[in-house]
């Protein structure tokens, strides 16, 4: 087999002269946490952008295939992003929301105008896990109840009310913060009780939802919280009916539905704009990071008016919240998916990827399921397909050789066996193809 070759990019990178990467590790070690974690054996450092390609210090250029964890939507350093940041840094880089400010105002009209229904009270944050925090408090305030139910195999936030709904093991920290908070079976039909062929199964999914009300709670729940597609739990996409069932047993208990779209929105499941649209309804509560601000910290919770106008009863106060900078980032970020077309790019893209995925499920048998909407997708690797006992050391593996291959790609799941694509939305056919050629060797690699 031929060695893949990335596709040209016209973008030369400048001389990187800054310290070494062997200087940057000890300087990490020394003076960062050591709950940060890295990727790759011999940990990689990236020193310049451009759209969908990264450089590392000595030159050499990577497709990203993980998107800054789908953080960067329109591509690295976009111009018009850019442009948008330098000439409000240069007007004026701070005003809290304590006085008028037209950047954040104009921003979050835009933002309200892609949200259906009366999903239109914008408030801004910093941080997913901080949008999450917020949204929990809303539900609690204006139901007046308490309980929570979110999903195992979530993932919502690295803060106190993050990690309570939060259902992984190595992201949750043994402390008492997740009093109130139950979490229902995952609609996840690989590897649930339910599976693809049955049609009934988002329904018996929700149903667990019901039995959580019924025999952990009091009766009455304050909200429910899940990711559209769970992405650090594995690109896990739910069957179809499932937040809708879900949703009518949560309202029926006098609780709301908060839907989780730090990764699936903007646009990257390529049919709609939100991952929650692809299930047929509309929550209470959505909250967003990542994507929104293109690797700006930014992030929103956006409602209607009546769950929002609890927050007027005490003060409520973000200083960076619509921050003008980030501002003028997040409307330039909508501009570019509207003009550049984006989520129709991850649309086609994405069908185009899928496609081949199925064809190398069919060659490598440590490939156990594929599955993914638009430009998020995930390989799940198994040692076995008849136990699909995860291929954890395998998964680790091919990203290795990815990487020397010139692709960055993500991992997750519960035990780490699921490879995640979810690259910048400006990819090409030629990227698509490149991702498509590594796989397939790296996938030969790892089984020889």
């Amino acid at each position: 087999m031929t060695t893949p070759v990335l596709p040209p990019s016209s973008h030369q990178p400048k001389p990187y002269t800054g310290p070494s990467a062997e200087k940057v590790l000890a300087l990490r070690k020394e003076f960062l946490s050591p709950g940060l974690f890295l990727y790759y054996k011999k940990p990689i450092m990236l020193v310049e952008g451009s759209m969908q390609y990264v450089w590392d210090e000595t030159g050499k250029r990577y497709l990203d295939g993980l998107g800054g964890i789908v953080t960067i939507s329109a591509g690295h350093c976009h111009p018009h992003i850019v442009k948008a940041a330098r000439e409000q840094n240069e007007t004026l880089q701070h005003s809290t929301t304590i006085y008028l400010q037209p950047k954040i105002a104009e921003y979050a009209e835009k933002l309200a105008s892609k949200l259906p229904g009366k999903l239109k009270v914008c408030s801004f944050v910093n941080s997913g896990s901080e949008a999450n925090d917020l949204a929990l408090l809303m539900a609690r305030l204006y139901t007046g109840n308490y309980d929570v139910i979110a999903l195992r195999n979530a993932y919502h936030g690295g803060n106190a009310a993050g990690m309570a709904v939060t259902a992984h093991s190595s992201w949750k920290f043994n402390v008492p913060h997740s009093f109130g908070v139950h979490h229902a079976q995952a609609p996840y039909c690989y590897r649930g009780n339910y599976g693809y062929d049955d049609p009934e199964a988002g329904k018996k999914y929700a149903d667990d939802v019901k039995s959580v009300i019924d025999y952990a709670t009091s009766g009455k729940v304050a909200g429910f919280i899940a990711e559209s597609i769970q992405g650090v739990g594995g690109f896990v996409v739910f069957p179809d009916g499932y937040l809708q069932h879900a949703y009518e047993h949560i309202r029926a208990a006098g609780g709301v539905c908060i839907a989780d779209e730090v990764q699936t929105g903007f646009g990257r499941t390529g049919t709609h704009y939100w991952g929650f649209e692809t299930q047929g309804v509309i929550p209470d509560i959505v909250t967003m990071a990542k994507s929104i601000g293109n690797g700006a910290p930014l992030a929103a919770v956006v409602t209607t008016p009546e769950i929002a106008s609890v927050l007027a009863q005490k003060i409520h106060f973000n200083t960076f919240g619509g921050n003008p900078v980030v501002s003028a980032i997040g409307k330039a970020v909508l501009e570019v998916i509207e003009k550049e077309n984006l989520q129709q790019n991850s649309l086609n893209l994405g069908r185009y990827i899928l496609a081949g995925l199925e064809k190398l499920k069919q060659k490598h048998a440590i490939i156990g399921d594929v599955r993914g909407k638009g430009l998020m997708l995930g390989i799940e690797l198994v040692k076995d397909r008849a136990t699909k006992e995860p291929a954890k050391e395998a998964c680790a593996a091919v990203l290795e050789k990815a990487r020397d291959l010139g692709l960055l790609l993500g991992k997750g799941g519960l035990w780490g066996q699921t490879i995640r694509f979810s690259p910048p939305m400006c990819i090409t056919k030629a990227d698509a193809d490149f991702l498509l050629e590594v796989l397939d060797a790296a996938f030969d690699a790892a089984a020889a």
